[in-house]
């Protein structure tokens, strides 16, 4: 029988948690990403409101701007979507269910393959990327029985 995971992440770090039926939670992975921690002015690689010409009629445009931090919770969603998608095309788990912060949440749900996608259990809104894994265990049934 094939194990469930559960997934907790936040924009800098993740564990990629696995339980078989009857036996309790491990840990299987930890993903860090500090970049996400790090200021945005360390960050941007660029100047805040450079504009770019190509030199025809109208040719200036601004791009609309995207926040370097943001782009590094991107980054992280989909190194970790990514991970999970190459599993469940081998078949690694029967479900994933996910706990991530908000917005965190939505980035890596958009980030997700049709594979995850398949063997998605479940989807919350919580930061539980602080708990020990005995707690964890208990909150995470708590919160899949309601």
């Amino acid at each position: 029988m094939k194990p469930a995971w559960t997934l907790i992440a936040n924009s800098t770090h993740a564990r990629l948690l696995q339980q078989q039926p009857g036996e309790p939670m491990v840990v299987l992975k930890s993903f860090e990403h500090a970049q996400s921690r790090s200021k945005i002015s360390e960050l941007a690689d660029d100047r805040m409101g450079h504009e770019s010409a190509d030199g025809s009629y109208g040719g200036t445009s601004f791009q609309p701007r995207v926040d370097a931090k943001r782009k590094e919770h991107e980054h992280f969603a989909h190194e970790l979507a990514d991970y999970v998608e190459q599993q469940a095309q081998a078949g690694r788990f029967a479900s994933i269910t996910l706990f991530a912060s908000s917005p965190f949440m939505g980035e890596l749900k958009a980030a997700l393959g049709d594979a995850t996608r398949r063997d998605l259990a479940g989807t919350h809104d919580l930061d539980l990327t602080a708990v020990g894994l005995t707690e964890l265990e208990r909150r995470i049934a708590h919160d899949l029985a309601h």
